[in-house]
């Protein structure tokens, strides 16, 4: 008698024993790695401030220049040589790093943005442009700069004040 040879033919199920294994390996891992005593959130309560003497209002820095060349901060007097010391000493003390920008309406560009250049190099981080444009009851807003084609683009003078953040 011959013996019947038997075959061995794949089996389609998929032997799960292997993937439980795994899965409890991981299990384990996870447990030990994860910290087993719950914390809470650190938070910082705030504190009200100690009481401090008033101290008195920062004013306003205005970096001007009139028709002639003349540079004022605040209508004091400065010599272009020496404006990006002036501003650094005005900004030391100060958080709010806040300039504003008043030049005359006869200037060119060009000397407005020497200003704000100068500004910049002494460590100002905002620059507020004031502008000349205001409006009448029922009349409309002039332009804060005007384009000369003959020449080249000037500003006007100001009496409101527009916001312009420049950054470096």
């Amino acid at each position: 008698m011959k013996k019947k040879r038997r075959t061995i033919l794949p089996r389609a199920d998929i032997n799960i024993t292997p993937l439980i294994d795994i899965l409890l390996v991981l299990l384990v891992i996870f447990m030990t790695i994860s910290p087993t005593a719950r914390t809470g959130l650190k938070a910082a309560i705030p504190q009200p401030p100690p009481p401090a003497p008033e101290r008195p209002q920062e004013t306003v820095v205005v970096l001007s220049m009139d028709r002639n060349g003349v540079i004022r901060i605040n209508q004091d007097e400065i010599q272009p040589a020496s404006l990006i010391e002036r501003v650094q000493d005005i900004f030391k003390t100060r958080n709010d790093r806040t300039i504003f920008v008043q030049a005359d309406d006869e200037l060119l560009f060009n000397d407005v943005a020497q200003l704000i250049d100068a500004a910049k190099g002494a460590g100002v981080n905002r620059i507020g442009l004031m502008t000349g444009s205001f409006s009448v009851l029922g009349q409309p807003r002039a332009p804060a700069w005007e384009y000369d084609s003959a020449t080249r683009p000037r500003a006007k003078s100001s009496i409101c004040v527009s916001r312009l953040i420049v950054n470096g």
